[in-house]
């Protein structure tokens, strides 16, 4: 079900203050300006990406601000095992005990391709990054979510799960899958303390979306930043009772 967001949104302060919200793709795009936002509205956020570098640069930048400490978790989304992922549920577990959020901004994606010319590594890669992940990171994260009583799980989707588009490939396909995934999970979890929806942002001034649109000039497009309201909405105390949801 579609779903629109109030706009415009002013979210207090203390919004998610004591909430532990893990975030993919922390590194950089959406994933850092989200990490940033929710910090400064109180969340301890758990920082996991693929470069280290990047989570540190995030790290930093959440600490000079003197907000919650985050926690940095590095892990390649397209190579993780079931394995990695159960081990991530329990460090999350012994660190933290209980999970308010999840937000799965992580994202592959190289190039618009013909489906007839698609590269089988990147049809894999697509759908272990953008879908496979989402699943298992819930999966795992589920009895801690559960815990909290109020919990929320976000996941960045595209126009393009949601209308199919010629030539963007596995990436199209995996959100369209995804949004397949949130609306199942939300079925399953009514009652449960855990809501989940979707969230396309639209076009951002991003590493991934340069890799689509190279002559494209980027100050015509919106920074990650003005997603950041939408994320704040959906991940804190104000979209209770919302479920099952494409926003």
């Amino acid at each position: 079900m579609s779903a629109q967001l109030p706009s415009p949104y002013h979210p207090p302060a203390d919004l998610l203050k004591d909430r532990a919200i893990l975030v993919t793709g922390a590194g950089d795009g959406l994933g850092r300006a989200a990490s940033l936002a929710l910090a400064r509205h109180g969340a301890t956020v758990i920082l996991l990406g693929r470069t280290t570098r990047k989570l540190e640069s995030t790290y930093d930048a959440i600490k000079a601000e003197g907000l919650p400490e985050p926690a940095i978790v590095p892990l390649n989304l397209a190579t993780a095992t079931w394995k990695d992922y159960a081990d991530l549920g329990g460090a999350l577990e012994r660190e933290f005990g209980k999970l308010h959020g999840l937000l799965h901004c992580a994202a592959h994606f190289k190039r618009f391709t013909p489906l007839a010319e698609l590269d089988p590594q990147e049809w894999l890669e697509a759908l272990q990054v953008n879908l496979t992940a989402a699943f298992a990171l819930i999966r795992h994260a589920l009895p801690l979510l559960r815990k909290s009583g109020d919990a929320s799980v976000v996941l960045v989707s595209d126009r393009a799960g949601r209308q199919g588009k010629a030539f963007h490939g596995a990436y199209g396909v995996s959100k369209f899958a995804l949004e397949g995934l949130m609306q199942t999970w939300a079925q399953e979890l009514e009652h449960s303390g855990v809501r989940i929806n979707s969230f396309d942002p639209g076009p951002l001034r991003t590493a991934l979306r340069a890799r689509g649109y190279l002559g494209e000039a980027a100050e015509r497009v919106p920074p990650p930043d003005s997603a950041c309201p939408a994320l704040l909405y959906l991940l804190g105390r104000d979209s209770r009772g919302l479920s099952g949801r494409a926003f």
